[in-house]
């Protein structure tokens, strides 16, 4: 085993530099990223580990709390690691389960203040009940998934995060989806000839959408070990037509919705959910190929496959 290497401690912020940091930190073959936020929290001083964020000598945050820091190639050749405080943390788990709480609450708060609500009230919908329970479902299954399935790399983030990661749920597919789907002059509540038709097949849309998003979290759950930060590549179902086959799941699911809401504030939440996850599906296809460039399957459809594609896939 080679002798422990010596690195130069630096607080990355000058305006806000961390009390009492060492100036210098000692690393073997065996030190991890998470041994290094250890080491400086308990030299430092009743400070959470979680709240120091490492960095190379071109700030690149480490990520992965369970890297061996000597293999940093960066950090080696500067023999300097930079640290900062990120700020109070809240785990990850926490944040997924008060994020799916807020429309789960609202969507059902409109069942029982309805009449305080409206000038008019009038009796829930066919339609309308059902878009209510789909809509809840959806967020029982996202919370069952945060407690049983999903098994994260990084342990937490900065509580004030939770404020802008909770927004997106809360106020569109919470606030807004609720004040228009479930009001007395929704289209929700205007019966035509082919209202029940929709309803039939938002309700088939939507039960695939859920089965197949939940069939893909847990391919992605048995890449990864209980407390583990490693990666793999996803195959099977889904996987080998676009790189996110969860998020496209998704989309599907949400179009369910729509077909029985018949609501613009619908259509916003699924606009608005399918930007964001198309920026994160671009990123797992670069990290993809970055990784695992001679074994992985490129994928030229992150999120949304043609129809091309997808005769193809079912052709065989």
């Amino acid at each position: 085993m080679a002798p422990p290497m010596k690195l130069k401690v630096t607080n990355r912020s000058t305006k806000k530099p961390i009390k009492r940091l060492p100036s210098t930190i000692e690393v073997t073959d065996k030190t991890t990223v998470q041994d290094v936020k250890n080491s400086l929290a308990k030299q430092i001083g009743r400070m959470d580990p979680n709240r120091l964020g490492l960095f190379d000598t071109k700030n690149k945050i480490l990520k992965d709390r369970l890297a061996i820091v000597k293999q940093n190639k960066e950090l080696i050749a500067g023999k300097e690691i930079l640290v900062k405080d990120l700020g109070q943390q809240i785990s990850w788990q926490t944040v997924f389960i008060i994020e799916y709480a807020g429309p789960i609450f609202i969507n059902l708060a409109f069942l029982f203040f309805r009449q305080y609500i409206y000038r008019d009230y009038v009796p829930l919908s066919i339609s309308q009940q059902l878009c209510m329970g789909m809509v809840v479902l959806h967020f029982l299954k996202r919370e069952y998934e945060t407690l049983f399935v999903h098994k994260f790399s990084l342990t937490t983030m900065p509580v004030r995060n939770i404020f802008k990661n909770s927004a997106h749920y809360w106020i569109l597919s919470g606030v807004n989806l609720a004040y228009w789907v479930y009001a007395p002059d929704s289209y929700a509540t205007m019966p035509t000839p082919t209202t029940g038709y929709l309803d039939i097949a938002g309700v088939v849309l939507y039960l695939f959408g859920e089965l197949s998003n939940l069939h893909t979290h847990l391919t992605l759950s048995k890449l990864r070990s209980r407390g583990g930060t490693e990666r793999g590549i996803p195959k099977g179902y889904g996987f080998d037509l676009v790189t996110c086959p969860n998020y496209l799941f998704e989309i599907i699911s949400w179009t369910g919705v729509l077909l029985v809401s018949r609501s613009l504030s619908v259509v916003l939440f699924i606009a608005f959910a399918w930007w964001q996850m198309h920026q994160w599906a671009i990123k797992k296809e670069k990290a993809l190929r970055a990784e695992f460039p001679d074994t992985y399957n490129k994928k030229k459809y992150v999120l949304m496959p043609s129809l091309g594609a997808v005769i193809k896939s079912l052709v065989g």
